[in-house]
């Protein structure tokens, strides 16, 4: 399905190894994509190239630069199709992946392809806003990203509130720099920007890694409802 080798040479360049079971997963997640794409609407991205670029190494990226401890908890908010949460598990099995989308059509391609794969994860058909009150959710995780199109200072509240203390928020955005945008609204969450990578995919695409530390306990306020947040955001 895909280029086996050029995915692997290109993650090494990155700083990620992945070994002969990771490659054949990123193949079978090509195969089930396009496959469920052609009856249910996950991605615009089909070319199997622009699948490896776009998709898998773009989702993988964050890894050479974050330290995540062995077996954390990542919680992939707002995952859709699984990305970065799905590269990322294959990438890195240790982890406990939590996928968390507001669309169950596509968490329902998840489950397919953790069941393909034999890799295992938890999907969650919910909204951050209400896992983030949740006692079960709030302050559980190691880390949490995002590979979204929402301002900064939206994304860091309905994210941070779900990382542990100690824990990091991976804002993964385009070559747009947002730090100015969102460092207000990551301080009053409890949180710090720690470090801005700027990279550039195989395909030329500029990318910012947001790296978010969470120093201190998110107020029990946070997070507010949708519409606060949206209205009037931090």
């Amino acid at each position: 399905m895909i280029n086996t080798d050029f995915l692997k040479n290109e993650a090494a360049k990155m700083g990620v190894s992945l070994d002969g079971v990771a490659i054949k997963r990123f193949d079978l997640l090509a195969e089930r994509l396009v496959s469920w794409n052609s009856r249910v609407n996950l991605t615009a991205i089909t070319e199997p190239d622009d699948i490896v670029v776009k998709h898998f190494l773009d989702s993988i990226s964050p890894l050479p630069y974050a330290d995540i401890k062995e077996n954390a908890r990542l919680i992939d908010v707002g995952c859709g199709a699984g990305f970065p949460g799905l590269p990322i598990l294959i990438a890195r099995p240790d982890l406990e992946v939590t996928f968390l989308d507001s669309i169950e059509k596509k968490l329902k391609f998840i489950d397919d392809v953790l069941e393909s794969t034999s890799l295992f994860g938890e999907t969650v058909h919910g909204r951050a806003e209400v896992l983030g009150v949740d006692s079960d959710f709030r302050e559980q995780f190691d880390v949490a990203t995002t590979r979204a199109v929402a301002p900064l200072n939206v994304l860091a509240e309905y994210c941070l509130p779900l990382v542990k203390v100690g824990g990091i928020y991976i804002s993964m955005k385009g070559a747009e720099d947002e730090t100015a945008l969102g460092s207000k609204a990551i301080k009053e969450l409890g949180g710090e920007i720690e470090n801005v990578v700027s990279l550039k995919l195989a395909n030329g695409d500029s990318r910012n890694l947001i790296m978010i530390r969470k120093i201190s306990q998110t107020a029990t306020k946070y997070p507010r409802k949708t519409k606060k947040i949206a209205v009037q955001p931090l």
